[in-house]
């Protein structure tokens, strides 16, 4: 019987796979996440995506292996994490009034074909005015400065935000359920 890998540690993508009622392992893939020169931020998230899901699908066999990975941009800018309170403070002025663009690459490589399926998904979160005060507060309160962009959407991070713009609200923490189901129904996996 074909396995099921999540090719990652991140708790909330586990959270979000467990919605669809499924047995499968995680292993993380521990690789090299660094962007390539003129790389844009989509073709970064699609090539982590698929070198997160194959460097576990070249190790097992007779699995499908899942990869994603995200990024969020404002413009042409890829927000990291701040890492201090300070930067951000810059990054969430930054934010304010704006619309921040989350391009989540998902991968989906089946270790015994060699089949790959491969896409982005974006999801478009609209910031409200937000004033020191909201920051500081919001800052304090959260501590996000391991996250990107600084905030956590899937806590109260979503008091920042205006409205949500995207077809699947779990592309936002960072697994688009909707696609993958599509993507393991294509490989004969049905889950109903």
């Amino acid at each position: 019987m074909t396995k099921l890998i999540l090719a990652s540690s991140s708790p909330f993508r586990r959270q979000i796979l467990d919605k669809l009622q499924i047995e499968y392992t995680c292993i993380s893939p521990d690789i090299d996440e660094s962007q390539l020169e003129n790389e844009t931020a989509s073709q970064l998230v699609k090539r982590l995506a698929e070198n997160k899901a194959r460097k576990i699908a070249d190790s097992v066999s007779d699995s499908l292996v899942i990869g994603s990975d995200q990024v969020a941009v404002l413009g042409d800018e890829i927000l990291g994490k701040p890492h201090t309170h300070e930067n951000a403070v810059k990054q969430l002025e930054k934010l304010s009034g704006n619309t921040v663009t989350f391009l989540t690459g998902l991968a989906l490589i089946n270790s015994k074909t060699g089949q790959v399926q491969s896409e982005v998904v974006p999801f478009k979160v609209v910031f409200r005015s937000l004033s020191k005060q909201m920051i500081e507060n919001y800052l304090k309160t959260e501590q996000p400065y391991s996250c990107a962009g600084s905030f956590k959407s899937e806590a109260l991070g979503i008091v920042l935000f205006e409205r949500l713009e995207g077809e699947d609200p779990n592309t936002l923490v960072g697994l688009p359920l909707i696609r993958l189901v599509r993507m393991l129904e294509n490989e004969g996996m049905n889950i109903l």
